[in-house]
């Protein structure tokens, strides 16, 4: 390779505003963990092309657009709309559909790893998530009730958590160790100016009609994840050498779990992110509900506040995610940033339990953004080197997603418990929510920096 296929931090950023601007991007090819391109046990070695960077980012722009869009804004708008007052469904709502997402996810891994056909391993699901998200967004737009706004959510996380998967998968097959950092970093960073982009989106059209406030976020993603589609290189599998054993149910199953003493650090760092994102749900469910009350503001206020705010923490997460993944590729240290990541989601955390003003939540919200962007693309390429088996590279990154996922199933609705606590005359308990996942955050990390011993 040439130093073309290189990236400096000037070309990193000037990817990173095309991202933001929306531009259309091109990518070269994905192959599979299992041809030449796989050359020691750590995974590949030769570099990728700013191409293949370029059409990976878009792709997962797109599909965090969709899937991010009613996380943060959108789904505490609609509950507020069919069950005033009631903003725990929130929790219950996000718990069910990623429970679902989580007991799929290890399926999907499995079936990508195997698959055989002229369009490759990756690209038929992402098309068959686009379709099955677009008609879950739908089913919300329309929903008359909340157990159907909950059915559709489910449907719609489903399909565009699983685009969203694939661009890991991608990674895992593709990235040799000296760009992981870098690669993560911006994956990383487009998610968060996608789901900015997009709360500005639906909130062009909040006044205008429900069923956009969800659909229109989708329309995006599929239109930007389908140039991947078209002009993304994801080889023709059927000659591939691929895992050759039959999906059977004691299969599927057996992808749940993976033995961690054979594989220590995969076990110790699954254990150390399962932790910190404990910590980031409790944090972030119930955002937009936090902001109101905070500020006294009614909730179809606030999505302009969200946006600016959300604003003003790409810089933070630009910062965090570019200078955190690229100097963990220079330095060739990757725990060094997870603390300092962890340490400044805590010190964010400690800010937002106390803020009551504008600035405040700024700085606080900032300071998170900052410590996200840091830790997600470090430990992710942590992750991507210590995977235990490279020929299945789509279940195990499906069985590390569920350090990510479980947490989000299960933390809102525990989130929802702790803000009750000491709450009187409907004031919720967001202090004591936000010093406790700051405390998770800082545990986590503790356990990926002591205990994984074969990545510095």
């Amino acid at each position: 390779m040439n130093d073309d296929d290189d990236l400096t931090a000037d070309e990193a950023e000037r990817i990173t505003l095309a991202v933001a601007a929306g531009r259309p991007i091109t990518a070269g090819p994905a192959a599979g963990p299992l041809t030449t391109t796989v050359a020691t046990e750590s995974g590949p070695t030769e570099r990728v092309t700013k191409r293949f960077i370029l059409w990976l980012i878009l792709l997962n722009f797109g599909s965090a657009m969709a899937f991010l869009v009613p996380l943060t804004y959108s789904l505490a708008l609609r509950i507020q709309e069919l069950a005033p007052g009631h903003e725990e469904i929130l929790g219950y709502a996000t718990g069910i559909a990623q429970t679902v997402f989580i007991l799929s996810s290890p399926l999907i891994g499995i079936w990508s790893d195997r698959t055989r056909s002229r369009l490759g391993r990756r690209k038929p699901f992402i098309l068959g998530g686009i379709v099955i998200g677009m008609i879950g967004l739908a089913i919300i737009g329309i929903s008359p009730n909340v157990p159907v706004m909950i059915l559709g959510w489910t449907i719609g996380m489903l399909g565009w958590a699983n685009v969203g998967s694939t661009v890991l998968f991608i990674q895992a097959d593709q990235l040799p160790d000296s760009q992981r950092g870098k690669v993560s970093a911006l994956t990383g960073v487009a998610a968060q100016i996608a789901a900015i982009l997009g709360i500005g989106v639906v909130y062009a059209v909040v006044n205008v009609s429900q069923f956009l406030v969800f659909v229109l976020p989708g329309v995006v993603g599929t239109i930007l994840a389908l140039f991947f589609v078209f002009f993304g290189k994801d080889p023709d599998s059927r000659q591939m050498d691929l895992p050759s054993d039959r999906i059977s149910i004691k299969k599927v199953f057996g992808a749940f779990v993976f033995d961690p003493r054979k594989h220590p650090d995969f076990g110790w760092n699954w254990l150390g992110r399962f932790i910190f994102f404990v910590g980031l749900y409790f944090n972030t469910a119930f955002g937009t509900f936090f902001y109101s009350q905070r500020l006294g503001l009614p909730i179809s206020e606030i999505a302009g506040l969200v946006a600016i705010i959300g604003i003003l923490g790409i810089v933070a997460a630009v910062v965090g995610a570019i200078g955190g993944g690229f100097l963990s590729d220079k330095l060739g240290r990757r725990k060094l940033f997870v603390g300092i990541g962890a340490g400044l989601f805590a010190a964010g955390a400690i800010v937002e339990a106390t803020a009551y003003t504008v600035p405040t939540l700024i700085v606080g919200a900032v300071l998170m953004n900052l410590a996200l962007a840091a830790f997600g693309a470090v430990d992710q390429a942590i992750v991507m080197a210590i995977l235990p088996e490279r020929a299945e590279a789509g279940r195990y990154m499906a069985v590390v997603q569920f350090a990510q996922k479980i947490p989000s199933a299960f933390a809102p609705i525990l989130a929802a418990g702790i803000i009750t606590i000491g709450a009187a005359e409907g004031v919720k308990n967001y202090t004591l929510l936000y010093l406790v996942g700051g405390a998770f955050a800082l545990i986590g990390a503790a356990l990926i920096i002591f205990k994984v011993k074969s990545v510095r």
